[in-house]
């Protein structure tokens, strides 16, 4: 952190029109500040001399955003555009503007990192298609091996990797060297002997394997790391051996490849040739949402004063590292809400502050997946970082009320995405529990089908939506067709031991029911639940009491969620990573059991056509650390809106009239059609 800090040129500022009264006697000279062009790339060569100060980008307090400054502007000019920019904050675009079903053209390379299943990524993508700009997630890096099995199940043209971001970005520099060594960026390919001359003294000082024992045929892959488990870290290539299959590939050294060379040199020109994976200026966009148990509210144990002891807290710098080593031209981050509310949001701040020294534009917004039609509150952080050439692109205003379960620190509610004050807004009604869930097939605690067939048509828009696409829709390359398939996946829940079963039986199924419904226990003035102490505790069959301990303790005995029903006309907070029914309420509303992983899977806004690999647990928590797909989704489309400059300068965009459950996109709202009531 302290080293990052120092990165920062002290005499670089900012242009802000924020204001301040300062005493005279706080003037101690006179300075000289003008004004330079910014690089992601290299050091300014219109930075001035050691004496000048000099600024390259704007501040603004909305968003927190760093935004790139035309050359030349003056402060006139400047307070115009404030003036005439700030009024509302939303994008404004004439009705001529628009376009229906845009035709995806331009295409673009996404590296997901710290990818899971997939949702951050698989929103983007849809958002952007939606919007003409064809997102392809070519790259993807997780250390969850079901995670990232469900991945290429839903991307098989992804290139996924199941390896630590940490070992990633090793690979990448590795991969680099390799690259320049045999092959020539961007042209013709180097002579055999030009490669060999300039090839590394690791590449080619190394041991020989045995030829009258195996004979090399090709290489296969490659990682950095220690795939063999032998306690040696460094780059490995998975070995083809002549004469054997591939369940006799092994993973050898780069040291014991010496006699190799031809087959080292075909690995890499095919490898770079089909980009597997990414050298800088490759990934047009990076997202990710670094691992966050460090910061969690969930976790007891945390580091606050000093936030980057804790090992889970570094991926933040892992992913800048990465950012700046490939130079994407847009970044999207996304944590939980906790890195703002943690060690005074340190994290955040370094993080844009990483940014903000690479030289590229950035924003900080909050958003609840609540507001884009999901019947999940749902509130996360999303930090977005663009080239200093490149639009920034804006968030994308609600499309839905809200039942709001949480709020956000007051210190940031200027980061909270929402409809300015005075605006008129157009947003439809909340998507409760019984639009997303109403039309799928009862099931039983102990449901164990992996697929079954739907026994009735969808009953509301949501349900149309999340069952009309295609398996192949997800891949990066395909187009959405609307199809209602007669399968449905993953309708099964994590089974309830007996005793919780039971437990469950006796939660009434109406409104607000919970385990203070349960015989024995009474609830006080105080609003404490209590046993009643007239009567003696109550035993299940097995022994155990029916009322447990922790529930009666948890949250000093004044939470609600404990064994708790949920219902058609409410929401859930947040979709967990583990379903517990003693801490969460999260019981059918009609039904004795959890809720299933396909109905945790369209909470947060998963197709049905999405399948999930690995057990039920490494389901649950997939579905758990994903983005909200359709959270996603609306960013990608405002990505694509800035890619192809049909946005101004305006933090906020409004969506498309439909957007939420339309695989067709209108085009932009004009703020004149709003206001007109023309739409």
């Amino acid at each position: 952190m302290e080293d990052q800090a120092q990165s920062h040129d002290p005499r670089r500022l900012f242009y802000s029109d924020l204001k301040d009264d300062n005493l005279l006697d706080c003037i101690v000279s006179k300075v000289t500040i003008v004004q330079v062009s910014s690089s992601v790339n290299e050091k300014s060569e219109s930075i001035p001399s050691f004496h000048y100060y000099y600024y390259d980008m704007k501040y603004s307090l909305d968003y927190s955003t760093f935004s790139t400054m035309e050359m030349g502007g003056s402060y006139d000019t400047l307070q115009s555009h404030y003036t005439s920019s700030s009024n509302n904050n939303v994008k404004r675009i004439n009705s001529t503007e628009r376009q229906k079903s845009p035709t995806p053209e331009m295409e673009l390379s996404l590296l997901d990192l710290y990818c899971g299943c997939g949702g951050m990524s698989t929103g983007l993508c849809f958002g952007s298609r939606g919007g003409g700009v064809n997102l392809i997630a070519r790259w993807a890096v997780d250390g969850d091996e079901a995670a990232c099995e469900s991945f290429r199940l839903n991307h098989p043209e992804t290139q996924v990797r199941n390896e630590t971001t940490d070992d990633f970005l090793e690979l990448l520099k590795e991969w680099k060297k390799l690259c320049k060594a045999y092959v020539k960026l961007h042209s013709k390919l180097k002579s055999h002997s030009s490669d060999l001359a300039q090839s590394s003294s690791e590449t080619l000082e190394c041991s020989t394997i045995p030829p009258e024992e195996f004979e090399v045929w090709k290489l296969v892959d490659i990682c950095f790391g220690d795939p063999n488990g032998v306690g040696k870290r460094g780059l490995y290539f998975k070995v083809r051996w002549k004469g054997y299959g591939p369940n006799d590939d092994t993973w050898e050294p780069i040291e014991g490849l010496k006699n190799c060379k031809e087959a080292l040199r075909d690995f890499v020109i095919q490898g770079h040739k089909d980009k597997i994976l990414p050298l800088p200026g490759d990934a047009d966009v990076v997202c990710g949402g670094p691992p966050c148990q460090g910061i969690s509210g969930y976790n007891r144990n945390r580091e606050f004063d000093a936030p980057f002891n804790c090992e889970r807290n570094k991926q933040i710098i892992v992913f800048m590292d990465v950012i700046q080593f490939l130079k994407p031209k847009y970044i999207y981050m996304e944590n939980v809400l906790d890195i703002l509310k943690f060690a005074d949001a340190t994290l955040a701040r370094y993080a844009l502050s990483r940014l903000v020294a690479m030289h590229y534009q950035a924003k900080l917004g909050i958003m609840a997946a609540g507001c884009y039609g999901l019947p999940q509150f749902r509130m996360r952080v999303f930090l977005l970082g663009c080239h200093p050439k490149e639009k920034l692109p804006p968030f994308p205003l609600p499309t839905h009320e809200a039942i709001v379960k949480n709020g956000c620190p007051l210190a940031f509610e200027r980061n909270l995405v929402g409809w300015p004050d005075g605006m008129p807004m157009q947003l439809e009604k909340p998507i409760v529990l019984e639009d997303a869930l109403s039309d799928l097939p009862e099931v039983a605690n102990g449901e164990k089908r992996e697929e079954m067939l739907y026994v009735k048509g969808p009953q509301t828009e949501f349900q149309r939506y999340i069952r009309s696409f295609n398996s192949e829709v997800l891949g990066s390359r395909a187009h959405v067709t609307e199809v209602s398939r007669s399968k449905l996946y993953d309708h099964r829940p994590k089974a309830l031991d007996d005793d919780n079963y039971l437990r469950v039986l006796q939660i009434p199924k109406k409104k607000g029911a919970n385990f203070r419904d349960l015989p024995g226990v009474i609830v006080g003035p105080d609003n404490v639940a209590r046993l009643d102490p007239t009567k003696g505790r109550i035993l299940l069959p097995s022994g155990n009491p029916l009322v447990i301990d922790c529930v009666l303790t948890y949250e000093h005995g004044k939470s609600l969620r404990p064994y708790g029903r949920l219902w058609w006309d409410e929401v859930v907070g947040t979709v967990l990573t583990s379903p517990n029914a003693r801490v969460q309420a999260l019981i059918h509303p009609a039904q004795d059991r959890l809720l299933t992983i396909r109905e945790s899977a369209r909470l947060q806004g998963f197709p049905d056509s999405f399948r999930f690999l690995g057990t039920v647990k490494d389901r649950y928590r997939q579905i758990g650390n994903a983005v909200a797909v359709p959270v996603g989704r609306a960013l990608g489309y405002a990505l694509a809106m800035a890619i192809l400059k049909k946005i101004g300068d305006d933090p906020l965009m409004v969506l498309p009239p439909k957007f939420a459950f339309s695989h067709e996109v209108r085009g932009l709202s004009s703020l004149n059609d709003l206001q007109s009531g023309n739409i």
